[in-house]
Protein backbone atom coordinates (compact mmCIF):
# COMPACT_ATOMS: atom_id res chain seq x y z
CA UNK A 1 0.00 0.00 0.00
CA UNK A 2 2.92 2.77 0.90
CA UNK A 3 4.10 1.83 -2.65
CA UNK A 4 1.27 3.01 -4.31
CA UNK A 5 1.12 5.57 -2.29
CA UNK A 6 4.18 6.61 -3.55
CA UNK A 7 3.85 6.43 -6.89
CA UNK A 8 0.31 8.15 -6.74
CA UNK A 9 1.96 10.92 -4.85
CA UNK A 10 5.07 10.79 -6.96
CA UNK A 11 2.70 11.51 -10.28
CA UNK A 12 0.51 14.08 -8.63
CA UNK A 13 3.70 16.43 -7.16
CA UNK A 14 5.81 17.34 -10.31
CA UNK A 15 8.09 20.12 -8.53
CA UNK A 16 9.56 17.13 -6.28
CA UNK A 17 10.55 14.79 -9.15
CA UNK A 18 11.67 18.07 -10.74
CA UNK A 19 13.59 19.20 -7.81
CA UNK A 20 14.86 15.23 -6.63
CA UNK A 21 16.15 15.21 -10.20
CA UNK A 22 17.84 18.61 -10.48
CA UNK A 23 19.76 17.85 -6.84
CA UNK A 24 20.67 14.07 -7.67
CA UNK A 25 21.81 14.92 -10.91
CA UNK A 26 23.92 17.43 -9.06
CA UNK A 27 25.97 14.92 -7.90
CA UNK A 28 26.88 12.89 -10.88
CA UNK A 29 27.85 16.32 -11.74
CA UNK A 30 30.33 16.78 -9.27
CA UNK A 31 31.73 13.22 -10.35
CA UNK A 32 32.20 14.18 -13.95
CA UNK A 33 34.06 17.19 -13.42
CA UNK A 34 36.33 15.67 -10.69
CA UNK A 35 36.76 13.17 -13.49
CA UNK A 36 37.41 15.57 -16.30
CA UNK A 37 39.74 17.72 -13.53
CA UNK A 38 42.00 14.58 -12.58
CA UNK A 39 41.76 13.45 -16.17
CA UNK A 40 43.02 16.69 -18.14
CA UNK A 41 46.09 16.55 -14.77
CA UNK A 42 47.10 13.18 -15.13
CA UNK A 43 49.92 11.87 -17.25
CA UNK A 44 46.57 10.88 -19.98
CA UNK A 45 46.37 14.66 -20.61
CA UNK A 46 47.02 14.17 -24.06
CA UNK A 47 44.95 11.54 -24.29
CA UNK A 48 42.13 13.99 -23.31
CA UNK A 49 42.39 16.65 -26.05
CA UNK A 50 42.79 14.06 -28.42
CA UNK A 51 39.83 11.88 -27.40
CA UNK A 52 37.35 14.88 -27.92
CA UNK A 53 39.16 16.63 -30.81
CA UNK A 54 38.71 13.44 -32.76
CA UNK A 55 36.43 13.52 -36.05
CA UNK A 56 33.04 11.88 -35.48
CA UNK A 57 31.14 11.67 -39.07
CA UNK A 58 27.36 10.65 -38.48
CA UNK A 59 25.29 9.69 -42.06
CA UNK A 60 26.36 8.24 -45.11
CA UNK A 61 29.75 9.66 -46.98
CA UNK A 62 27.83 12.61 -49.21
CA UNK A 63 25.02 13.18 -46.76
CA UNK A 64 27.17 12.95 -43.38
CA UNK A 65 28.40 15.57 -40.48
CA UNK A 66 31.88 15.47 -39.59
CA UNK A 67 32.19 17.11 -36.45
CA UNK A 68 35.10 16.83 -33.57
CA UNK A 69 33.58 14.63 -30.50
CA UNK A 70 33.47 17.50 -28.25
CA UNK A 71 31.46 19.65 -30.59
CA UNK A 72 28.45 16.43 -31.23
CA UNK A 73 28.51 16.74 -27.43
CA UNK A 74 28.25 20.58 -27.19
CA UNK A 75 25.53 21.23 -30.53
CA UNK A 76 23.80 17.74 -30.60
CA UNK A 77 23.57 16.54 -26.87
CA UNK A 78 23.09 20.17 -25.69
CA UNK A 79 20.02 20.55 -28.35
CA UNK A 80 18.51 18.41 -25.90
CA UNK A 81 19.31 19.88 -22.57
CA UNK A 82 17.90 23.03 -24.36
CA UNK A 83 14.74 21.42 -25.37
CA UNK A 84 14.40 20.60 -22.03
CA UNK A 85 15.03 23.94 -20.68
CA UNK A 86 12.05 24.99 -23.38
CA UNK A 87 10.01 22.60 -21.78
CA UNK A 88 10.63 23.90 -17.97
CA UNK A 89 10.08 27.27 -19.23
CA UNK A 90 6.90 27.04 -20.84
CA UNK A 91 5.71 24.72 -17.97
CA UNK A 92 6.87 27.75 -15.12
CA UNK A 93 4.63 29.77 -17.88
CA UNK A 94 1.51 28.08 -17.94
CA UNK A 95 1.16 26.54 -14.57
CA UNK A 96 3.93 27.47 -12.05
CA UNK A 97 6.34 30.65 -10.68
CA UNK A 98 5.79 32.68 -13.88
CA UNK A 99 2.00 32.30 -14.54
CA UNK A 100 1.21 35.52 -13.28
CA UNK A 101 2.69 39.14 -12.93
CA UNK A 102 2.53 39.12 -9.61
CA UNK A 103 4.36 35.84 -8.91
CA UNK A 104 6.53 36.57 -11.94
CA UNK A 105 7.97 39.77 -10.45
CA UNK A 106 9.64 38.42 -7.68
CA UNK A 107 11.53 35.72 -9.56
CA UNK A 108 12.39 38.31 -12.45
CA UNK A 109 13.94 40.65 -10.95
CA UNK A 110 15.81 38.89 -8.85
CA UNK A 111 16.63 37.29 -12.29
CA UNK A 112 17.35 40.38 -14.52
CA UNK A 113 19.56 41.66 -11.64
CA UNK A 114 21.70 38.46 -11.35
CA UNK A 115 22.24 38.71 -15.36
CA UNK A 116 22.45 42.86 -15.54
CA UNK A 117 25.17 42.96 -12.67
CA UNK A 118 27.95 40.39 -13.33
CA UNK A 119 27.90 41.16 -17.39
CA UNK A 120 28.55 44.97 -16.01
CA UNK A 121 31.16 43.65 -13.87
CA UNK A 122 33.12 41.94 -16.61
CA UNK A 123 32.91 44.46 -19.18
CA UNK A 124 34.37 46.93 -16.65
CA UNK A 125 37.28 45.04 -16.39
CA UNK A 126 37.65 43.60 -20.33
CA UNK A 127 35.73 46.51 -22.23
CA UNK A 128 37.97 45.61 -25.27
CA UNK A 129 37.61 42.54 -28.20
CA UNK A 130 38.06 40.32 -28.43
CA UNK A 131 38.10 39.83 -24.46
CA UNK A 132 34.78 41.39 -24.51
CA UNK A 133 32.98 38.31 -26.18
CA UNK A 134 32.72 36.91 -23.12
CA UNK A 135 30.67 39.31 -21.07
CA UNK A 136 27.28 37.16 -21.15
CA UNK A 137 29.50 34.18 -19.43
CA UNK A 138 28.50 35.50 -15.42
CA UNK A 139 25.20 35.99 -16.13
CA UNK A 140 24.45 31.69 -15.95
CA UNK A 141 23.12 30.16 -13.03
CA UNK A 142 23.86 26.20 -13.09
CA UNK A 143 19.94 25.04 -11.46
CA UNK A 144 21.04 21.20 -10.85
CA UNK A 145 23.94 22.55 -8.93
CA UNK A 146 22.30 25.79 -7.57
CA UNK A 147 19.19 23.13 -5.96
CA UNK A 148 21.96 20.52 -5.34
CA UNK A 149 23.50 22.82 -2.93
CA UNK A 150 19.79 23.53 -1.15
CA UNK A 151 19.60 19.96 -0.82
CA UNK A 152 22.12 19.35 1.26
CA UNK A 153 20.92 21.70 3.64
CA UNK A 154 17.39 19.53 4.41
CA UNK A 155 14.91 21.30 6.36
CA UNK A 156 16.92 24.05 6.93
CA UNK A 157 15.82 25.76 4.03
CA UNK A 158 12.10 26.19 3.79
CA UNK A 159 10.30 24.53 0.23
CA UNK A 160 9.74 28.56 -1.02
CA UNK A 161 12.94 29.26 -0.94
CA UNK A 162 13.90 26.24 -3.44
CA UNK A 163 11.02 27.24 -5.61
CA UNK A 164 11.97 30.65 -5.71
CA UNK A 165 15.48 29.64 -6.66
CA UNK A 166 14.55 27.24 -9.79
CA UNK A 167 12.04 30.40 -10.89
CA UNK A 168 14.53 32.07 -11.23
CA UNK A 169 17.05 30.01 -12.49
CA UNK A 170 14.61 29.21 -15.19
CA UNK A 171 14.34 32.54 -16.04
CA UNK A 172 18.26 33.03 -16.14
CA UNK A 173 18.16 29.89 -18.76
CA UNK A 174 15.82 31.86 -20.55
CA UNK A 175 17.84 35.28 -20.35
CA UNK A 176 20.64 32.65 -21.60
CA UNK A 177 19.04 31.69 -24.49
CA UNK A 178 17.94 34.86 -26.05
CA UNK A 179 21.25 36.33 -25.40
CA UNK A 180 22.54 32.81 -27.33
CA UNK A 181 20.48 33.87 -30.39
CA UNK A 182 21.13 37.14 -30.77
CA UNK A 183 24.46 37.83 -29.97
CA UNK A 184 26.85 34.85 -30.31
CA UNK A 185 25.21 33.91 -34.04
CA UNK A 186 28.19 33.62 -37.16
CA UNK A 187 28.61 34.41 -40.43
CA UNK A 188 24.32 33.87 -41.31
CA UNK A 189 22.41 31.93 -43.97
CA UNK A 190 19.61 33.08 -45.14
CA UNK A 191 18.58 30.12 -47.28
CA UNK A 192 19.42 27.97 -43.90
CA UNK A 193 17.24 30.10 -41.67
CA UNK A 194 14.29 30.01 -44.52
CA UNK A 195 13.93 26.45 -44.20
CA UNK A 196 14.10 26.30 -40.17
CA UNK A 197 11.66 29.06 -40.40
CA UNK A 198 9.69 26.18 -42.51
CA UNK A 199 10.16 23.52 -40.08
CA UNK A 200 9.05 26.15 -36.71
CA UNK A 201 5.83 26.56 -38.72
CA UNK A 202 5.37 23.11 -38.78
CA UNK A 203 6.33 22.62 -35.50
CA UNK A 204 3.48 25.69 -34.54
CA UNK A 205 0.73 23.73 -36.80
CA UNK A 206 1.50 20.66 -34.98
CA UNK A 207 0.46 22.20 -32.01
CA UNK A 208 -2.58 24.36 -33.34
CA UNK A 209 -4.07 21.10 -34.87
CA UNK A 210 -4.03 19.45 -31.51
CA UNK A 211 -1.38 16.72 -32.06
CA UNK A 212 -0.27 15.39 -28.59
CA UNK A 213 2.20 12.73 -29.28
CA UNK A 214 5.39 14.17 -28.35
CA UNK A 215 7.56 12.18 -31.20
CA UNK A 216 6.46 13.73 -33.88
CA UNK A 217 7.90 17.19 -32.48
CA UNK A 218 10.63 15.28 -31.76
CA UNK A 219 10.81 14.23 -35.62
CA UNK A 220 10.59 17.52 -36.70
CA UNK A 221 13.34 19.18 -34.27
CA UNK A 222 16.14 17.22 -36.00
CA UNK A 223 15.81 18.70 -39.42
CA UNK A 224 15.21 21.92 -37.97
CA UNK A 225 18.20 21.33 -35.68
CA UNK A 226 20.18 20.67 -38.82
CA UNK A 227 19.26 23.99 -40.80
CA UNK A 228 19.87 26.10 -37.55
CA UNK A 229 23.39 24.21 -37.80
CA UNK A 230 23.98 25.30 -41.20
CA UNK A 231 22.43 29.16 -40.91
CA UNK A 232 24.77 30.27 -37.89
CA UNK A 233 22.65 30.59 -35.18
CA UNK A 234 23.80 28.10 -32.30
CA UNK A 235 22.20 24.84 -33.02
CA UNK A 236 20.96 24.01 -29.42
CA UNK A 237 18.30 27.27 -29.95
CA UNK A 238 16.25 24.19 -31.94
CA UNK A 239 15.45 22.67 -28.45
CA UNK A 240 13.84 25.50 -27.12
CA UNK A 241 11.80 25.84 -30.08
CA UNK A 242 10.48 22.26 -29.93
CA UNK A 243 10.05 22.79 -26.28
CA UNK A 244 7.99 25.35 -26.76
CA UNK A 245 5.80 24.18 -29.04
CA UNK A 246 4.97 20.87 -26.82
CA UNK A 247 1.03 21.16 -26.01
CA UNK A 248 1.01 21.92 -22.45
CA UNK A 249 -2.71 21.76 -21.80
CA UNK A 250 -4.00 18.35 -20.81
CA UNK A 251 -7.24 16.46 -22.86
CA UNK A 252 -9.90 15.71 -20.04
CA UNK A 253 -10.77 18.63 -17.69
CA UNK A 254 -9.94 18.81 -13.86
CA UNK A 255 -13.78 17.53 -12.77
CA UNK A 256 -13.00 14.78 -15.19
CA UNK A 257 -9.69 13.36 -13.80
CA UNK A 258 -11.20 14.00 -10.54
CA UNK A 259 -14.39 11.40 -10.60
CA UNK A 260 -12.35 8.97 -12.86
CA UNK A 261 -9.71 9.15 -9.88
CA UNK A 262 -12.79 8.44 -7.29
CA UNK A 263 -14.11 5.76 -8.88
CA UNK A 264 -11.19 3.92 -9.32
CA UNK A 265 -9.66 4.37 -5.39
CA UNK A 266 -13.26 3.15 -4.47
CA UNK A 267 -13.01 -0.06 -6.56
CA UNK A 268 -9.53 -0.54 -4.73
CA UNK A 269 -10.64 -0.18 -1.48
CA UNK A 270 -14.12 -2.59 -2.21
CA UNK A 271 -12.22 -5.43 -4.16
CA UNK A 272 -9.10 -7.41 -2.39
CA UNK A 273 -6.36 -8.97 -4.28
CA UNK A 274 -6.18 -9.23 -7.77
CA UNK A 275 -8.80 -6.48 -8.16
CA UNK A 276 -7.37 -4.18 -5.98
CA UNK A 277 -4.03 -4.41 -7.72
CA UNK A 278 -5.61 -4.19 -11.51
CA UNK A 279 -7.65 -1.29 -10.08
CA UNK A 280 -4.25 0.45 -8.88
CA UNK A 281 -2.86 -0.34 -11.98
CA UNK A 282 -5.36 1.35 -13.93
CA UNK A 283 -5.14 4.33 -11.96
CA UNK A 284 -1.39 4.82 -12.68
CA UNK A 285 -1.72 4.56 -16.41
CA UNK A 286 -4.61 7.04 -16.34
CA UNK A 287 -2.51 9.53 -14.35
CA UNK A 288 0.15 8.99 -17.04
CA UNK A 289 -2.28 9.03 -19.67
CA UNK A 290 -3.88 12.47 -18.44
CA UNK A 291 -0.51 14.22 -18.20
CA UNK A 292 0.17 16.60 -21.08
CA UNK A 293 2.54 15.98 -23.37
CA UNK A 294 4.84 18.83 -21.85
CA UNK A 295 4.80 17.26 -19.04
CA UNK A 296 5.53 13.37 -19.96
CA UNK A 297 7.91 14.61 -22.19
CA UNK A 298 9.51 16.30 -19.45
CA UNK A 299 9.34 13.51 -17.06
CA UNK A 300 11.06 11.02 -19.56
CA UNK A 301 13.93 13.76 -20.89
CA UNK A 302 14.53 14.67 -16.99
CA UNK A 303 16.50 11.59 -15.93
CA UNK A 304 18.21 11.27 -19.11
CA UNK A 305 19.96 14.90 -19.19
CA UNK A 306 20.53 14.75 -15.46
CA UNK A 307 22.30 11.83 -14.90
CA UNK A 308 23.48 11.19 -19.11
CA UNK A 309 23.96 14.32 -21.29
CA UNK A 310 25.17 17.08 -18.70
CA UNK A 311 28.17 14.94 -16.94
CA UNK A 312 29.01 14.01 -20.38
CA UNK A 313 28.97 17.34 -20.86
CA UNK A 314 31.07 18.53 -17.58
CA UNK A 315 33.48 15.71 -18.44
CA UNK A 316 33.94 17.04 -22.37
CA UNK A 317 34.47 20.63 -21.08
CA UNK A 318 35.79 21.00 -17.14
CA UNK A 319 39.22 19.67 -18.07
CA UNK A 320 41.27 22.51 -17.41
CA UNK A 321 45.31 21.85 -16.91
CA UNK A 322 46.12 23.08 -13.73
CA UNK A 323 49.83 22.51 -14.46
CA UNK A 324 51.66 25.71 -13.68
CA UNK A 325 48.68 27.80 -13.21
CA UNK A 326 49.42 30.97 -10.36
CA UNK A 327 47.67 33.60 -8.49
CA UNK A 328 48.13 36.22 -11.54
CA UNK A 329 46.05 33.34 -13.59
CA UNK A 330 43.31 34.36 -11.85
CA UNK A 331 43.53 37.81 -11.97
CA UNK A 332 43.47 37.82 -15.73
CA UNK A 333 40.82 40.21 -17.26
CA UNK A 334 38.29 37.27 -18.01
CA UNK A 335 39.26 34.74 -15.07
CA UNK A 336 38.72 37.91 -12.77
CA UNK A 337 35.57 39.44 -14.50
CA UNK A 338 34.24 36.25 -14.54
CA UNK A 339 35.05 35.20 -10.90
CA UNK A 340 34.08 38.93 -10.14
CA UNK A 341 30.87 38.66 -12.03
CA UNK A 342 29.74 35.46 -10.67
CA UNK A 343 30.68 35.92 -6.62
CA UNK A 344 30.00 39.22 -6.13
CA UNK A 345 27.81 40.41 -9.25
CA UNK A 346 25.31 37.90 -8.50
CA UNK A 347 24.70 38.26 -5.03
CA UNK A 348 24.31 41.49 -5.09
CA UNK A 349 22.25 41.51 -8.17
CA UNK A 350 20.32 38.56 -6.56
CA UNK A 351 19.19 40.66 -3.52
CA UNK A 352 19.28 44.04 -4.54
CA UNK A 353 16.97 43.50 -7.73
CA UNK A 354 14.84 41.63 -5.00
CA UNK A 355 14.55 44.23 -2.80
CA UNK A 356 14.09 46.93 -4.99
CA UNK A 357 10.94 44.62 -6.50
CA UNK A 358 9.45 44.27 -2.87
CA UNK A 359 10.07 47.98 -1.93
CA UNK A 360 8.12 49.46 -4.86
CA UNK A 361 5.17 46.83 -4.12
CA UNK A 362 6.17 44.80 -7.09
CA UNK A 363 6.57 41.65 -5.16
CA UNK A 364 6.61 40.36 -2.12
CA UNK A 365 9.21 37.71 -0.54
CA UNK A 366 8.38 33.79 -0.38
CA UNK A 367 6.69 33.00 2.37
CA UNK A 368 8.81 32.02 5.34
CA UNK A 369 11.95 33.63 3.70
CA UNK A 370 13.33 35.98 5.49
CA UNK A 371 16.71 38.77 3.72
CA UNK A 372 19.45 36.84 4.88
CA UNK A 373 17.82 33.62 3.19
CA UNK A 374 17.73 35.95 -0.20
CA UNK A 375 21.27 36.84 0.25
CA UNK A 376 22.77 33.16 0.64
CA UNK A 377 20.70 32.36 -2.48
CA UNK A 378 21.96 35.25 -4.35
CA UNK A 379 24.98 34.02 -3.30
CA UNK A 380 24.04 30.44 -4.49
CA UNK A 381 23.21 31.65 -7.67
CA UNK A 382 26.41 32.29 -8.46
CA UNK A 383 27.36 28.98 -9.46
CA UNK A 384 27.49 29.09 -13.13
CA UNK A 385 29.20 25.94 -14.67
CA UNK A 386 27.16 24.47 -17.17
CA UNK A 387 25.60 27.58 -18.73
CA UNK A 388 28.64 29.56 -18.12
CA UNK A 389 30.77 27.20 -19.65
CA UNK A 390 28.82 26.54 -22.89
CA UNK A 391 28.69 30.20 -23.32
CA UNK A 392 32.35 30.76 -22.48
CA UNK A 393 32.81 27.94 -25.94
CA UNK A 394 31.01 30.18 -28.06
CA UNK A 395 32.43 33.86 -26.98
CA UNK A 396 36.15 31.83 -27.06
CA UNK A 397 35.97 29.23 -29.28
CA UNK A 398 36.65 25.75 -28.07
CA UNK A 399 40.62 25.30 -26.68
CA UNK A 400 42.14 28.74 -27.02
CA UNK A 401 43.57 30.92 -24.04
CA UNK A 402 40.77 33.17 -23.68
CA UNK A 403 38.36 29.94 -23.22
CA UNK A 404 40.96 28.17 -21.29
CA UNK A 405 40.84 31.23 -18.76
CA UNK A 406 37.36 31.40 -18.69
CA UNK A 407 36.98 27.53 -17.70
CA UNK A 408 39.66 28.41 -14.93
CA UNK A 409 37.76 31.27 -13.64
CA UNK A 410 34.13 29.39 -14.08
CA UNK A 411 35.31 26.34 -12.01
CA UNK A 412 36.94 28.83 -9.42
CA UNK A 413 33.67 31.42 -9.44
CA UNK A 414 31.34 28.47 -8.94
CA UNK A 415 33.34 26.52 -6.04
CA UNK A 416 33.65 29.58 -3.90
CA UNK A 417 29.52 30.43 -4.72
CA UNK A 418 28.91 27.22 -3.37
CA UNK A 419 31.08 27.27 -0.10
CA UNK A 420 29.93 30.68 0.67
CA UNK A 421 26.76 30.24 0.07
CA UNK A 422 26.19 26.78 1.89
CA UNK A 423 27.62 28.34 5.03
CA UNK A 424 25.45 31.17 4.77
CA UNK A 425 22.07 29.18 4.73
CA UNK A 426 23.42 27.01 6.89
CA UNK A 427 23.72 29.24 10.04
CA UNK A 428 20.45 29.91 11.92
Amino acid sequence: MAGRRATFVRLLRPFEVFFRTEALGSTVLILATVVALAWSNSPFAGFYEAFWAATVTVGAENFGLSKPLILWVNEALMALFFLLVGLEIKREVVAGELDSVKKAAGVTAAAAGGMVLPALLFLALAPHHPISRGWAVPMATDIAFALGCLRLLGQRVPTSLVVFLAGLAIVDDLGAIVVIALFYATDLSAGALGVAGLFTLGLVLLNLFGVRQPWWYCVLGIPLWVALLKSGIHATIAGVVVGWCVPATQRHSRAEVIAQVRELLSLAEKTTGAGAALAMVTLKNKLEEWRSPLARLEGALHPVVAFSIMPVFALANAGVSLAGVTLADLTRPVSLGIILGLVVGKQIGVLGATFLAVKAGLARLPAGVSWRQIHGLGVIAGIGFTMSLFIAGLAYGEGSPLHRQAKLGVLVASGVSAATGLWLLARR
